[in-house]
């Protein structure tokens, strides 16, 4: 049978600065965003299976939106649950990068499209069409660029999804400039895990939301709120993952990397390796494997979507 597969989220309109030392290097436009990002490369990870990655959110009536459709077709991302609200438009994002790959960035997003989701027609559809799907992914970011309603409806329905014996993954994602407050980020990350059956946190984000000491804690506090599979990121340290009760097990990433070129992505790419690798029947610590691989390439080019190689 047919894997379907939906995450939800946010695209955005991405600018990529020159690196530094090449001032002169035109800057570059494509689109990214977290879950977005994740769905491209499940996409991949996922070719020559019977798969469909669909990715869920709300875009705009103008051109930018309609170059964004297209791309999704040319990553293999289905765009049949992208929703239209007129006269909005997709978020914008640039990325700046250090000597050492390190990303910043800078947001326009206040007015996006993607945050008005659950006030775009056919949003009731989508819904009863993603409560048949295998898996379903959504962020920490998905929650916070959406209004209460949206946030509370979004849950809701990972409720039922993994009532229903369905996956639900979350990746906690915290980034606070999204959040009024961090009180309200931590309620709300919270109750996205509560509601998850795979939870892939990054221990930098728990740390700075939860105070976490270390990936340990992570793992017991995710597992405490209700997630049987619980992986946490460490950056290019040991993975690690609870599963039940089998405790925890650690998985060593690739040969660091001296010199990243660009680390946006790496998470994402991870999650997206691991979640496929799960769906066709890899073991967890297997699935980290796959993702720590993934990652590895990803962060040795510019931009949250890198060349597909495999193609």
């Amino acid at each position: 049978m047919t894997l379907r597969i939906a995450t939800i989220g946010e695209c955005m309109i991405e600018i990529l600065e020159p690196p530094p030392g090449v001032p002169d290097t035109p800057l570059r436009r494509t689109f990214g965003g977290d879950t977005f990002n994740t769905a491209v490369y499940l996409a991949r990870e996922l070719r020559g299976e019977d798969a469909v990655v669909d990715f869920v959110t709300a875009l705009g009536d103008d051109f930018y939106s309609a170059e964004m459709r297209a791309f999704f077709a040319r990553h293999g991302v289905g765009d049949r649950h992208a929703l239209t609200v007129a006269g909005a438009l997709p978020g914008l994002y640039t990325i700046r990068i250090d000597s050492a790959g390190e990303r910043s960035f800078l947001y326009w997003r206040g007015e996006s499209a993607a945050r008005r989701l659950y006030e775009a027609p056919g949003i009731d559809a989508v819904e009863t069409a993603l409560a048949g799907y295998d898996l379903v992914y959504v962020s920490g970011i998905t929650l916070a660029i959406l209004p209460a309603v949206g946030r509370a409806r979004l849950l809701a329905l990972a409720r039922r999804v993994r009532d229903a014996g369905r996956l639900v993954a979350f990746d906690p994602n915290y980034r606070p400039r999204l959040w009024p407050d961090r009180a309200g980020a931590a309620t709300a990350i919270e109750a996205g895990g509560a509601v998850a059956s795979i939870v892939l946190p990054t221990f930098d984000d728990d740390r700075a939301l939860f105070g976490d000491a270390e990936p340990e804690a992570s793992c017991a506090r995710w597992t405490a709120a209700g997630a049987p599979e619980v992986v946490v990121k460490c950056g290019a340290n040991e993975t690690l993952l609870c599963c039940g009760d089998a405790g925890i097990a650690r998985v060593a990433p690739p040969q660091p990397i001296a010199r990243p070129v660009d680390t946006t992505a790496a998470g994402d790419s991870f999650n997206a390796a691991y979640l496929a690798a799960r769906l066709t029947g890899a073991a967890p610590d297997a699935a980290a494997v796959r993702g720590h691989a993934l990652a590895a390439r990803v962060i040795m080019h510019s931009g949250a979507i890198v060349p597909d190689i495999d193609r």
